[in-house]
């Protein structure tokens, strides 16, 4: 998982590349890359769970984002992440 901190003012060049962002964000998470991806509601947090061997295959990951001069990564690995998903869902008919 991976907590990015984001710069206390959001300046031009920064807003200027948020659809680009979003563009590879979801590049990713349809290629399996990334499995969450989260901003927190006053904008100064981003938190995503990428799927990689290594770290260093995150900072790879991470470099390819074009906000990636902007945000300070906080790398940490999990054990495992539960999601919706995974949960069994019955069917009613």
């Amino acid at each position: 998982m991976v907590e990015f901190e984001l710069p206390d003012t959001m300046d031009e060049k920064l807003i200027a590349l948020v659809p680009k962002q979003r563009e590879v964000v979801n590049q990713m998470l349809a290629k399996g890359k990334i499995k969450t991806y989260s901003l927190a509601m006053d904008r100064s947090m981003l938190w995503a769970i990428f799927v990689a061997e290594s770290e260093f295959d995150v900072l790879e990951m991470i470099a390819e984002f074009p906000i990636a001069d902007f945000v300070t990564p906080y790398i940490t690995e999990l054990m495992f992440t539960n999601t919706e998903n995974q949960v069994l869902q019955f069917s009613l008919n």
